[in-house]
């Protein structure tokens, strides 16, 4: 069985990594060719074709964690067909590899993938990505979403803010800041606007410069009196660390688990909604344990009679129901933001409806036949 198991896992891994590569090629020749467009923009003129292909590379690994199942499916599928095809399935077979046996051994194989996507997805992406930003933020523009940037909310006592950070920009510094500061009764206290801030190294405070702080005085019911003053720099006590404002700002599906996880946080804490960031916390923990499916609705394939270049139409196959899972992931996370469905069956349905039909495809093709 050492031997069987070695030939199938030298054969399966050199599959996926020869498709993997073959996307990775695609996807960086359309990143490239879109970043191309901010190249010779006005404020860009140090962000040459070196810089460029640095941000292209940088945006492999959030690709690479996108494509892992959709690479194990098709891989394993043209494994399998092939085997088959030539008739060296039959004849490992014959040699004691039954069915359950060839799941198990696929499976011990599959497990290995799953704690490769998620390395990838929890650690390598979420850091190249953030690295790809910055090196192209000071040459062609801050960090931002929209037109005005991401709102955050946070509690300080029986008082509570509102902050706007209009873009993040290379070294963590923040620009066009917005503070709203309320009362106990919910009332405008003060609102400060700032044209950029840092944070301090112990998360605590942000630095803000250009500061123009608005108090509104309301303890007069009849009069309130509104009291403005310009500061060159104001120190803001605040819980919002770089890590939250990063996860505003950037896409969730390219954080961290444990950076969403403290994000959601943070927003229940504030009474804000945070049903977007749960489903991609729920899709980043269930998605690399779609590998194991992939490699379970391959398995079939290797009990399949094929013709002579009837392998094609296999593999095709295999790479429309790769595509399809990928868009079913996508489509369920936007529906069930929109009809507010639990986060964590959101994220669980694709790979579960998967599940079944491979399943399905493995108890009639392998055991009923």
């Amino acid at each position: 069985m050492k031997t069987i198991r070695r030939l199938l896992y030298k054969e399966v891994l050199s599959a996926v990594v020869f498709v993997a590569l073959g996307f990775l090629a695609l996807f960086f020749f359309f990143d490239f060719i879109d970043e191309l467009r901010d190249l010779g923009k006005p404020g860009s003129a140090n962000y040459d074709m070196l810089r460029l292909l640095l941000v292209v590379a940088l945006m492999i690994p959030s690709h690479l964690y996108e494509l892992l199942p959709i690479a194990v499916l098709i891989g394993t599928i043209f494994v399998m067909a092939r085997l088959a095809q030539s008739s060296e399935y039959t004849i490992l077979r014959t040699s004691g590899l039954g069915p359950w046996r060839a799941l198990q051994t696929l499976l011990i194989m599959a497990f290995g993938f799953v704690v490769l996507t998620f390395a990838v997805g929890d650690y390598l992406a979420p850091a190249t990505d953030r690295a790809s930003q910055l090196v192209k933020a000071p040459f062609v523009g801050a960090i931002s979403i929209g037109q005005t940037g991401a709102w955050l909310k946070e509690k300080q006592g029986n008082n509570s803010s509102a902050v706007n950070v209009g873009a993040l920009k290379a070294g963590r510094s923040m620009e066009n800041i917005r503070i709203f500061e309320f009362d106990e009764r919910g009332r405008l206290s003060a609102s400060v606007q700032a044209a950029s801030g840092s944070f301090t190294p112990d998360n605590k405070a942000w630095e803000l410069t250009k500061v123009r702080r608005t108090v509104f005085d309301t303890s007069n019911n009849e009069q309130a009196s509104v009291q403005r003053t310009q500061l060159d720099s104001l120190r803001w006590p605040t819980e919002i660390s770089a890590e939250m404002v990063s996860t505003a700002l950037l896409k969730p599906d390219r954080m961290r688990t444990i950076d969403l996880y403290q994000y959601i946080t943070h927003l229940e804490a504030n009474g804000q909604s945070a049903q977007r960031y749960e489903i991609e916390f729920w899709r980043k923990v269930f998605y690399p344990i779609s590998c194991i499916v992939m490699v379970v609705l391959a398995l079939p394939f290797a009990y399949l009679h094929f013709r002579s270049g009837g392998i094609a139409t296999y593999v095709f196959g295999g790479v429309m129901a790769g595509i399809s899972f990928f868009l079913l992931n996508n489509v369920f996370g936007y529906i069930g933001n929109l009809q507010n469905w639990q986060p964590w069956l959101t994220a669980a349905a694709p790979g579960l409806i998967y599940s079944v039909l491979s399943l399905g495809a493995f108890g009639w093709l392998v055991l009923k036949r």
